[in-house]
């Protein structure tokens, strides 16, 4: 393997994956746009979905679950209670970026 290809492909290598890169709130807040059909961003009243001001410092999710940072991305994932999967519509990123957003609602 030739030196430059092997430094780029050991440094794409060390990169990690998606879901180990922090997500930025701004864009979460872009991402988040989709789901103002069915969430509040705002208050904790429910539209459709619940709303999710306060979401992670909630003692349980709907599904049970407490709020971490696994259980809202498997939420988000598989969806749920009327929910669609969104595990093919976002990247993993666009997760982490939504994961950040919604954890300073």
């Amino acid at each position: 393997m030739r030196p430059l290809l092997l430094s780029l492909t050991l440094g794409l290598a060390s990169l990690g994956s998606a879901k180990e890169r922090p997500g930025d709130p701004a864009k979460g807040k872009v991402v988040f746009e989709q789901c103002t059909a069915c969430h509040n961003a705002g208050s904790a009243d429910k539209k459709m979905g619940p709303g999710l001001k306060g979401l992670f410092q909630k003692p349980k999710l709907q599904n049970g679950k407490k709020p971490t940072e696994p259980n809202v991305r498997a939420r988000i994932d598989a969806g749920g209670g009327g929910m669609p999967p969104f595990k093919e519509m976002l990247t993993d990123q666009e997760k982490n970026d939504l994961i950040a957003y919604l954890k300073t609602l």
